[in-house]
């Protein structure tokens, strides 16, 4: 009987050995790609049965050229990398892990807002440069009965609600996607888009990356938010436009911001935010613990596993495609 053959567009795994182990009693001849580009994916991919990515992109051209392909199995949240149009055309089953690092994302999202409100980060600067100076942290404003907004109420938002509860931060919410029952069940009142800008002391992102939603904050947004206002993004990039980000803090129109994702990363040297005491930069690590790598694995893996036995993935982005090629 001949081994299922498995491509690897890409990988930030230090073994991939947990998710061989997934896939249960599947004989896979698993190939890693030389390097992330079209060329190197497709000499993987071709032929093969199935196949995993985590950031490369796996264009609509890309999956005309898939011969045997059943199911692409993305290690990741997301999935806008993938053009899931032309995998659903192609009868291509397409899977994620949604519930995936939800504790490390929304533990990271307020990590990064108590850092950014009590002014941590600047704090430790002035000490290390021998400046012990509390007049120079002023104003810092008490969390308690502030009023925090998610953008996006999905897993990642939910979850930081009890958190941010437990602060006695009271929470907003705008999401059109979301049933009034989940925001009644968790304490948040609904709000609209606007609504949310206008009111939060602290705004975090955590809506998907669309054509609609990309520049989500751009110089309209910024310019309804108040001026003490801190944005969080632990979502996606392109959903902050950095260069109005960067104007409406020289201008005053918010207070800082505190981002673990960017548009391009790494960032150029010239990005506007570098050497800023009103913003904090973390290299997209809110995904990250060595628990959440081993869960995001063995999601993904367990699915393409399923599709490949030609059953129903738990976790399918296109469920229209119900018959695995």
């Amino acid at each position: 009987m001949s081994k299922t053959l498995i491509g690897v567009a890409d990988t930030v795994f230090p073994s991939l050995e947990p998710a061989r182990q997934a896939l249960g009693n599947i004989d896979a001849e698993i190939h890693v790609a030389t390097e992330p580009t079209p060329e190197a994916i497709l000499e993987v991919a071709q032929e093969a049965d199935a196949l995993f990515v985590t950031y490369a992109k796996i264009t609509g051209d890309m999956i005309s050229e898939l011969k045997r392909c059943q199911v692409i199995g993305r290690f990741g949240v997301g999935t806008d990398n993938i053009d899931i149009d032309a995998a659903t055309r192609a009868g291509i089953m397409v899977t994620y892990a949604p519930v995936y690092c939800l504790d490390e994302v929304s533990d990271h999202t307020l990590a990064l807002l108590l850092a950014l409100a009590r002014k941590i980060p600047y704090a430790h600067s002035l000490v290390n440069n021998r400046r012990w100076e509390m007049k120079a942290v002023v104003p810092i404003n008490r969390l308690k009965g502030r009023i925090l907004g998610l953008v996006g109420f999905g897993n990642i938002a939910q979850g930081i609600v009890s958190k941010a509860h437990a602060f006695g931060i009271k929470t907003i919410a705008a999401d059109p996607y979301v049933s009034d029952e989940e925001f009644t069940k968790l304490d948040v009142e609904r709000v609209d888009f606007d609504q949310l800008l206008e009111r939060a002391d602290f705004i975090s992102i955590h809506t998907p990356l669309t054509e609609e939603t990309k520049n989500l904050f751009g110089q309209s947004a910024f310019k309804k938010m108040k001026p003490e206002a801190l944005l969080i993004n632990t979502a996606r990039g392109p959903l902050v436009d950095i260069d109005a980000l960067a104007e409406a803090l020289e201008s005053n129109e918010i207070a800082g911001a505190a981002l673990d994702v960017l548009p391009q990363e790494p960032p150029p040297d010239d990005c506007p935010l570098f050497g800023r005491e009103d913003v904090i930069l973390t290299p997209h690590t809110g995904f990250y613990s060595a628990d959440a790598l081993l869960d995001l694995q063995t999601t993904v893996a367990t699915d393409v596993a399923s599709v490949l036995n030609g059953k129903f993935p738990r976790f399918p982005v296109n469920p229209e495609v119900r018959h695995p090629k």
